[in-house]
């Protein structure tokens, strides 16, 4: 980690980041939230971020979309393939979104020296996130769609249906 990152994160009190995001994209963001000083996150007019919830953008572009509602305690991760939240997304308490993962396919190093890799997360218009849920690096899930809690999701989702489940599946399409 360089200075810069070691100073926002450790030297910045935390509401003056929260001022520094509502005058930069007319969002809230709660000074319990711990959510990182950087170009490489963008966060929509409305937004509310509820606290204890970490945002983690040096490593990748995450972008939440307007009026979008991340609830208490949540973790968003942004690694270089990016975390794309839509519009008018509701994302329950504990819920955690990933936009990397650890490569594992070699037995003969550990996991650690394997490094990482990211295809990125999108999550599309209008979504509902059920508190505890999980969204894997990866996942796409397309507008109108209800995630159920406590689900974990690890592909693609069509839209306007309601999955749930450990891997999440689709349980019915709303019309």
């Amino acid at each position: 980690m360089n200075f810069i990152t070691v100073f926002s994160r450790f030297g910045v009190p935390r509401h003056l980041i929260s001022l520094y995001y509502f005058i930069k994209y007319r969002c809230i963001v709660s000074p319990r939230a711990e959510v990182e000083l950087t170009n490489n996150l963008c966060i929509g007019r409305g937004s509310q971020i509820g606290s204890f919830t970490k945002i983690k953008a040096t490593a990748g572009r995450v972008v939440i979309g307007k009026r979008v509602d991340i609830a208490t305690g949540c973790f968003l991760g942004g690694m270089p393939g990016g975390l794309v939240i839509g519009d008018d997304c509701l994302i329950g308490p504990n819920c955690t979104l990933l936009s990397g993962n650890y490569n594992y396919t070699r037995i003969d190093q550990t996991i650690r020296e394997q490094g990482h890799s990211s295809k990125g997360t999108r999550i599309g218009d209008n979504v509902w996130i059920g508190s505890g849920s999980v969204i894997a690096d990866g996942s796409d899930i397309a507008h109108g769609s209800v995630i159920a809690p406590n689900s974990v999701v690890l592909g693609k989702i069509p839209g306007n249906s309601i999955v749930q489940g450990n891997p999440a599946k689709v349980i019915f399409i709303r019309r």
